[in-house]
């Protein structure tokens, strides 16, 4: 044990006078120096104890600061995943790698009759075709594209019975624009539907829809290329924004989206489920035909009119 500095001056001390006091003297002198110098081990310990009990509360604190700390930052995600779900937002919180489920969009009911507007809008088939299909969809959507084929076979089977109508919905804004515009500026001339044959297969496929390689498109089919770019930067975006509010109206969000004489139907959907919709409206427009509806009112009346311009409440 270290022996404190006072005590080793002491004993110095002590050692030195002990030649000059008596031996009884000298004895009581050494016992008080032990007794000091146990004293001060002592005092040693005790100092040495509370420092040991200090640490021990300074690192309990530290921990009880740490488990609040982390406490307040549980409480803050815990807020901010509230906020988020109750303001409908999505992503990851924090580091909590929870995903608030959005909220189901609704979208049209396949039971329904919607008023989906014709009037003006390209379309393949008679007028008085007594089964009216609506596409719905833009030139960037693989899925879109699929339903080509669909449509071509729909009309092979059922002839003069059905008419194909196209209206504009854009989902892929920054690639389909420019195709959407220009499709539209080729109906303007009475073209649509060869413009719509060259964006599948001359955009679509390689994936190339800026306007600078749309124009020879209008080019190749002979357009007015004046009239063409005219259309395309003037009348064609606003028909085709306010054709898409009307669509968003009735609950369209995505592509391909069809109404078949008002009924929605969505996306790549296989033959046969189109059929089904086609034999079950045919067969109602002919018994309706058959009671005094007149075959080229048919859609305007029993759509257009009496179909709902919205989605239900």
């Amino acid at each position: 044990m270290r022996t404190p500095w006072r005590l080793s001056f002491l004993v110095v001390g002590v050692v030195a006078l002990a030649a000059c006091v008596p031996a009884g003297r000298f004895k009581a002198l050494e016992r008080r120096v032990v007794e000091l110098e146990a004293r001060e081990a002592e005092r040693e310990l005790v100092v040495n104890g509370t420092l040991l009990r200090i640490e021990a509360q300074l690192a309990g604190l530290a921990a009880s600061l740490g488990e609040l700390g982390e406490l307040a930052s549980l409480h803050r995600k815990v807020a901010e995943l509230e906020a988020r779900v109750a303001s409908g937002g999505g992503g990851a919180i924090g580091g909590l790698g929870v995903r608030p489920t959005p909220p189901a969009r609704r979208g049209p009911d396949p039971a329904q009759v919607y008023a989906v507007a014709v009037l003006g809008a390209p379309s393949r088939g008679p007028a008085d075709a007594l089964v009216t299909i609506v596409r719905a969809g833009e030139y960037a959507c693989p899925f879109c594209e699929r339903t080509r084929d669909t449509m071509d076979q729909l009309v092979a089977d059922y002839g003069s019975q059905v008419r194909i109508v196209h209206r504009d919905f854009i989902v892929h804004h920054a690639t389909a624009t420019a195709a959407a515009h220009a499709a539209c500026a080729a109906h303007r001339q009475g073209r649509f539907w060869d413009m719509d044959m060259l964006l599948w297969e001359r955009a679509f496929k390689p994936r190339q829809f800026d306007p600078g390689h749309l124009e020879p498109l209008a080019a190749d089919l002979g357009l007015d290329l004046p009239r063409f770019r005219a259309d395309v930067a003037g009348a064609c975006p606003t028909e085709i924004r306010d054709g898409m509010a009307e669509l968003t109206a009735l609950g369209v969000t995505g592509t391909p989206a069809f109404f078949i004489n008002g009924r929605f139907l969505s996306g790549a959907q296989p033959l046969a489920s189109f059929k089904q919709l086609v034999d079950d409206e045919l067969a109602l427009a002919k018994e309706r035909v058959k009671k005094g509806t007149r075959k080229a009112r048919y859609y305007d009346e029993w759509v257009v009119r009496k179909g709902l311009t919205s989605l239900t409440p």
